[in-house]
């Protein structure tokens, strides 16, 4: 008989083989990009991916392996596939050449994000931070003390300073495309309009995903429409080899509705936790009687319970409609109350159809978006 040792040895030996197969892959799929911005097609085929799904789980059942783990396998690698060719796609258009570009908080997490997203396209980045510099790009601790004209000016600032800043580059004399990445649009009308009145192309922009994110299919940017196209046709110029979905709305819908996508689900998650936290029971006994729906609620709120504190209780304070979603919240609360102590096992039945037929309502325009 082999030896443990041996064993592990044998599996260290696939597990390079699996990984040079891997780079193997992205390879092509750098190849694949290339023969698709030539050709004009676009870079995602919802088709051809199921296709390889489909294949992968009948190749498993003839393997003898799990369908299933043959197919989160795929998933991975077609995600990762995906991210490369966007990556080349974005790069080889270049839009940036020849550009310059100021991000104002540059250093922070989606600070980051721009810089090196518009350096992906040829810009000539400075990051505006007192944090410090970033490798490869400009510094300049302030704004104030950046040099030059800039075809394009990101305010990745925090939301309490940024209409502030805006007010102050409202001053000086309009030099190209402004806008901001705040989670909130309210809050920044007076410093927009300030923009927009000293002739600044400005529009005001809301990247819906996090500063790890390196896929945008599926995900959306946000464009407010201030009234100057040729700030919005500019900010969603940047996105366009992208495979982001591209939502433009005003500035009032933008907040109405971001009370409920971002205010409500942060807010339910901080009751979640903070319901836990008060209970008395202790965390590692719960653990012990976890279930699949507690355990993904569970993951959530942990993510929610890592983020800044500021940033969300900016989010939940400074959006004029955010008293909306809190008091939805608090009534939707209430009346399960109700419905529990009253034992009316038909209400709370009525309470479940209803949240099911809106939510196969969102999975339903979802999925035609696919198609």
């Amino acid at each position: 008989m082999k030896t443990l040792e041996a064993l592990r040895a044998q599996l260290d030996i696939l597990d390079r083989q699996l990984l040079e197969l891997a780079a193997r892959r992205q390879s092509l799929s750098r190849e694949i990009a290339r023969v698709k911005a030539g050709s004009g097609e676009s870079t995602r085929d919802f088709r051809r991916e199921r296709d390889v799904l489909l294949q992968g789980r009948d190749h498993a059942r003839e393997l003898g392996i799990s369908p299933d783990l043959a197919e989160t396998l795929l998933r991975t690698l077609i995600h990762s596939s995906l991210a490369t060719q966007e990556h080349a796609r974005v790069a080889a258009g270049a839009h940036g050449a020849g550009r310059r570009a100021l991000v104002i908080g540059g250093a922070g997490k989606m600070g980051r994000w721009f810089v090196d997203f518009l350096a992906s396209q040829g810009f000539q980045v400075t990051v505006a931070d007192p944090a410090g510099p970033l490798a490869g790009h400009t510094h300049a601790r302030s704004w104030h003390e950046a040099d030059g004209d800039y075809d394009v000016l990101v305010l990745a600032t925090p939301l309490g300073a940024t209409s502030a800043i805006m007010q102050e580059i409202a001053a000086r004399p309009p030099r190209g495309l402004v806008f901001d990445i705040g989670s909130l649009k309210t809050p920044l009308r007076s410093g927009l309009k300030s923009l927009s009145d000293a002739g600044w192309r400005v529009t005001s922009v809301h990247p819906m995903f996090g500063p790890d994110t390196d896929l945008l299919s599926g995900r959306h940017v946000i464009f407010v429409d201030l009234g100057d196209r040729a700030a919005l046709d500019g900010a969603r110029e940047l996105f366009a080899q992208t495979m982001a979905e591209q939502v433009v709305m005003s500035l009032d819908e933008h907040d109405r509705l971001i009370a409920y996508v971002l205010g409500l689900s942060h807010a339910l998650n901080i009751a979640f936790f903070t319901a836990l936290a008060q209970s008395g029971e202790d965390a590692p006994r719960l653990a012990k009687l976890s279930s699949t729906t507690f355990d993904a609620q569970l993951d959530v709120a942990s993510r929610v319970a890592a983020e800044s504190p500021a940033l969300y209780f900016e989010i939940q304070k400074l959006n004029a409609y955010g008293r909306e979603s809190l008091e939805a919240l608090r009534n939707a609360v209430g009346q399960l109350c109700r419905i529990v102590s009253d034992g009316d096992e038909s209400q709370f039945a009525a309470l479940m159809t209803r949240g099911r037929e809106y939510l196969e309502g969102r999975t339903a325009a979802r999925t035609a978006g696919r198609t």
